[in-house]
């Protein structure tokens, strides 16, 4: 009988001993788990030491993954808001001096010992600057939504040569006032890969530019090349010119070169570009022109050789 007691008195004592041991192991696990908790809160790092095989290590493992996907959120929110206010600032900057000229003109029409002469004048310069504002908030709307890949491009076959002229035919008057020759040379019927909305916008872009800073009596000439892969389209100018060592940066958002600080201008017109150009899979670069001027070159894919039409490989 003195057994048995003793017997039942060491099972309690081990079940005893289970059931602190559980407990302190619980509170251990606990610990550990708010410690892992705490430090993902606080980004810091996870420790790891003191961490057994198992499903705590399992756990401190998916606590890593975890803080890290935080973290890059958090830092990709910081950029993105960093950008927001950056973006703001250059909208301010670009649209104030527009607007202001608007409400310049707006108050001296107000005036009723104008002439009829200096009335138009005035409502014309007005008419600029408005056209000059839509064209700002268009671009920058677009700048948006290429950036955040809002926009799907949608590109197929088509005669290059069209799109071409399309741009052309929008610069036309430009042109013509300042004298300045416009001439395309290359294959008719040559088709690419491109979006004809888009790439416009591409050529439109480019022979802005060169109107713009070429002096009257000038000429530009677009020049297509077919290539194994790519078809490259150059615009050739004789106008003021690029500084070598501008060359990546004319492309960046909002830049202006050293030769165009005396032009009107937004900065945004080469970054849109590169930008279309990207969702296009295709390239642009600038180089020297002959003898004056730059030369742009943008680079587009070549139609697949089974398509109907001029094929680059033709």
């Amino acid at each position: 009988m003195e057994y048995l007691w003793i017997g039942l008195l060491l099972l309690c004592l081990l079940q005893l001993g289970v059931i602190v041991y559980l407990v302190f192991r619980e509170k251990n696990i606990c610990r550990k788990i708010h410690r892992i908790l705490s430090a993902i809160l606080e980004e810091e790092e996870i420790p790891q030491s003191d961490l057994e095989e198992g499903p705590l290590s399992a756990l401190s493992a998916r606590a890593n993954q975890l803080q890290e996907t935080l973290m890059l959120e958090v830092h990709q929110a910081k950029e993105e808001k960093e950008q927001v206010k950056q973006l703001i600032s250059n909208m301010s900057h670009q649209l104030k001096t527009p607007l202001a000229n608007v409400m310049m003109y707006q108050e001296m029409l107000k005036d009723q010992q104008l002439t009829r002469e200096q009335r138009d004048n005035f409502l014309q310069r007005m008419s600029r600057q408005s056209e000059k504002i839509d064209w700002i908030l268009n671009s920058l709307f677009k700048m948006v939504r290429l950036e955040q890949n809002a926009i799907e491009f949608q590109v197929q076959p088509l005669p290059v040569k069209e799109t071409i002229l399309d741009a052309v035919g929008s610069v036309y008057e430009k042109a013509k006032e300042k004298q300045i020759a416009i001439e395309l040379k290359g294959a008719d019927s040559l088709k690419l890969l491109h979006n004809r909305r888009w790439t416009r916008e591409v050529f439109e872009n480019l022979l802005e530019n060169a109107v713009k800073y070429t002096q009257p009596g000038g000429s530009i000439t677009i020049e297509i090349t077919p290539l194994e892969l790519y078809t490259e389209i150059a615009f050739y100018d004789t106008g003021a010119g690029i500084v070598p060592a501008e060359y990546q940066a004319i492309f960046r958002r909002f830049y202006r070169g050293k030769n165009a600080k005396l032009a009107e201008g937004s900065g945004i017109g080469l970054y849109l570009t590169r930008l279309i150009l990207e969702k296009e899979n295709g390239y642009i670069t600038v180089s020297p022109g002959r003898g004056s001027g730059s030369c742009f070159k943008v680079l587009l894919q070549n139609a697949p050789c089974r398509e109907m039409g001029g094929c680059a490989c033709d």
